[in-house]
């Protein structure tokens, strides 16, 4: 040949081997786009950071517990208050029927403030007439959960008792309490245990209904057990029955006391006495509408104390099992 041939140097790179021109090219401008800007000082770009959460301790006990009591109170107190200034409006005409609460707290204040005041024996305050009628309550109340929790038991636990009983209960339980009053003042030929009697008597269907159908709903298994473990009938009644059957039990008696309070109110308006009930027949023969009201916002709110009662007794007995 005489054409000479051209010498070139080959360079080794990731792509392989190439001419040391286009190698060197290749270099250059790779490193002309990795190269990090430089900045000046005051044009340096600044990273937005977020800023650190205070540190902010966790609400108290005390804190907490103010806060759910406030929760349950507030919201009760702003539709009480809202009722009552629609109470006021609606009533402040002359020819109103009831009187505005301004005219209940002017007439009625004294029966407010002071609700155990004594100036005779019929001449006392509500207070001490509430108290004669809870005690009635207690009495009365005090037997029907008993004799109710007998009962309800045997209709549960035996099939015979429950054809023979249940067709029973359920007509009586029918009847109005203050058709029983009759009876029980022929009966017992005084208006104390009349009342007593009608309170029983109204109080013990729901306590009797409610503990049959949780004897009946006693779990198979647990039934299972007390036949392994061989418990006699006191045993399987204090370790098995009790337990599995008291948030039924509870739910009859919140009725029954709630049913109680109904019915020795009516009962007193009719036997006389010094209770609640007599107090407000004997405010509506004198025309005392005001001091009726009163009479009227105690009777609930021992109501709602008494339900409350039974209930919290209820979740203490069942561990939580029963819903308040």
């Amino acid at each position: 040949m005489a054409a000479t041939a051209r010498q070139m140097l080959l360079v080794e790179t990731a792509a392989g081997a190439l001419p040391a021109t286009v190698a060197s090219s290749a270099l250059d401008r790779a490193a002309a786009v990795i190269k990090p800007p430089v900045y000046a000082n005051d044009a340096m770009p600044k990273v937005a950071t977020s800023p650190r959460a205070p540190n902010v301790a966790p609400p108290s006990k005390w804190m907490k517990a103010a806060s759910d009591i406030a929760a349950v109170v507030i919201p009760p107190l702003i539709v009480i208050l809202l009722l009552g200034i629609f109470w006021e409006i609606a009533c402040s005409s002359p020819k109103a029927s009831l009187p505005p609460p301004s005219k209940i707290w002017t007439e009625s204040k004294d029966l407010i403030l002071n609700p155990f005041f004594v100036n005779g024996p019929q001449d006392i305050g509500l207070g001490l007439r509430i108290a004669t009628s809870l005690q009635r309550v207690a009495i009365g109340f005090g037997l029907a959960a008993i004799v109710g929790i007998l009962l309800g038991t045997l209709v549960g636990q035996s099939i015979w008792a429950m054809r023979g009983l249940d067709p029973i209960f359920q007509i009586l339980r029918t009847v109005p309490p203050l058709a029983w009053l009759p009876i029980s003042l022929a009966a017992f030929r005084d208006s104390a245990p009349s009342a007593i009697f009608v309170i029983f008597i109204t109080a013990i269907w729901p306590i009797i209904i409610n503990t049959a159908v949780g004897i009946r709903n006693i779990p198979t298994d647990y039934r299972n057990v007390a036949a392994v473990l061989r418990l006699n009938q006191a045993e399987f009644f204090w370790r098995i029955m009790l337990p599995s059957t008291a948030p039924y039990i509870f739910t009859g008696l919140r009725i029954g006391i709630g049913l109680s309070w109904l019915a020795i109110v009516a009962a007193e308006m009719l036997t006389g006495g010094v209770g609640i009930g007599f107090f407000i027949w004997d405010a509506w023969n004198s025309s005392r509408l005001p001091d009726i009201i009163v009479a009227l916002a105690y009777i609930g709110l021992v109501g709602f104390v008494l339900d409350r009662l039974v209930a919290f007794l209820g979740r203490i007995a069942t561990r939580g099992a029963s819903t308040a």
